[in-house]
């Protein structure tokens, strides 16, 4: 199969019939063998009916429907694991994404050779509460991630190469970061395709400005992680050795001083009567509990078996048009053993 489409979505049962027959246009006007999966997450409206019937008139249109909104990253992870194109395409549902960029996103992927690339939106269809903090944002993330050639990190139109999405895990709100996620797996090859940006059709925005301080967050994470989380002992340890020696040594000047003082006659003060002594063993015992947390991080293997646990109550598939599937965690981790690798482990 040529390419996998991944649309995840949130109450947007008004603009899904006009995407899905916009994508099957261009796939079939450049001979590309294809699939769409649309992820609902959680959506309140028709949405998921409306995929159920999409699909009952092509069936190379598939989705899953999660019980409750998880948000974005769960649901591109969930759209990574079931993709079997070779290249996997990730746009939104709210018709901002032009479908017609993707045989241009296909041709950059298997011919030109990048790893992942990721849309531009150069001119924009958003108001400047949006754009202003949206340019502030990408110019830390290029600074953070070494990826200079990006100007807009969270575009959701982006191609991958299939290999990077096997080998990437995309939680909490990490969507924002796939391609540092990207790097920090090992795949250098990220390019930048300049990209039509569309102003919304149908609905309003589910994202609010509380999203760029998360973000900033995430970023910070994931600096730590690609730094230190292979080795946490390098922060840790360092930083409390340093605190606990300059704790040490603080005693030692306040111990000496006043015995100094005392064998010179001079007037002088009981130890314990120094601020000083206090501010010297706090930082022997911050600097203790800090080497414990970094040689504690060396011994403990940072993942969990249940990051990505989500509750799915319908899926559509090449075989039904509607499957009962309450979990499908056991069967997804058999599904990839060997390839799907945490990020935190490369």
């Amino acid at each position: 199969m040529d390419i996998s489409v991944i649309v995840p979505l949130y109450n947007e049962a008004e603009s899904l019939p006009e995407l899905a027959e916009w994508i099957e246009r261009v796939m079939d006007e450049n001979g590309l063998s294809y699939e769409v999966l649309f992820i609902n997450d959680g959506s309140t409206d028709d949405s998921w009916q409306v995929i159920k019937d999409l699909h009952k008139r092509n069936p190379r249109l598939k989705g899953v429907a999660f019980r409750r909104n998880y948000g974005k990253s769960p649901a591109l992870n969930t759209g990574f694991d079931r993709a079997r194109g070779n290249v996997v395409i990730t746009m939104d549902a709210d018709l901002q994404d032009s479908p017609d960029e993707i045989p241009a996103l296909y041709r950059m992927i298997t011919q030109e050779g990048y790893d992942l690339v990721s849309g531009w939106k150069k001119k924009r269809y958003d108001p400047l509460s949006k754009t202003i903090p949206t340019k502030l944002f990408n110019a830390t993330a290029r600074r953070v991630s070494g990826i200079h050639n990006l100007h807009d990190f969270n575009c959701g139109l982006k191609a991958y190469r299939r290999e990077v999405i096997k080998h990437i895990e995309v939680y909490g709100d990490m969507h924002r970061y796939v391609p540092y996620l990207a790097k920090n797996a090992g795949f250098t090859r990220i390019g930048e395709k300049e990209v039509k940006h569309q102003a919304r059709k149908y609905g309003t925005t589910k994202f609010g400005l509380d999203r760029f301080v998360n973000g900033y967050l995430d970023l910070l994470t994931l600096w730590f992680q690609a730094k230190f989380g292979v080795k946490p002992m390098h922060f840790f340890g360092l930083l409390g050795s340093l605190m606990f020696l300059l704790g040490f040594v603080a005693v030692i000047v306040v111990g000496a001083l006043k015995l100094y003082n005392m064998y010179s006659g001079n007037s002088y003060r009981l130890v314990t009567d120094s601020p000083y002594f206090y501010l010297s063993l706090t930082s022997m015992l911050l600097g203790t509990q800090l080497f414990l947390a970094g040689f504690l991080g060396e011994l403990i293997i940072r993942h969990s078996n249940d990051r990505n646990h989500y509750e799915i109550g319908e899926e559509i598939t090449d075989d039904a048009p509607a499957l009962n599937a309450p979990n499908h965690a056991d069967e997804l981790k058999a599904a990839v053993p060997a390839e799907k690798v945490r990020v935190e482990a490369e």
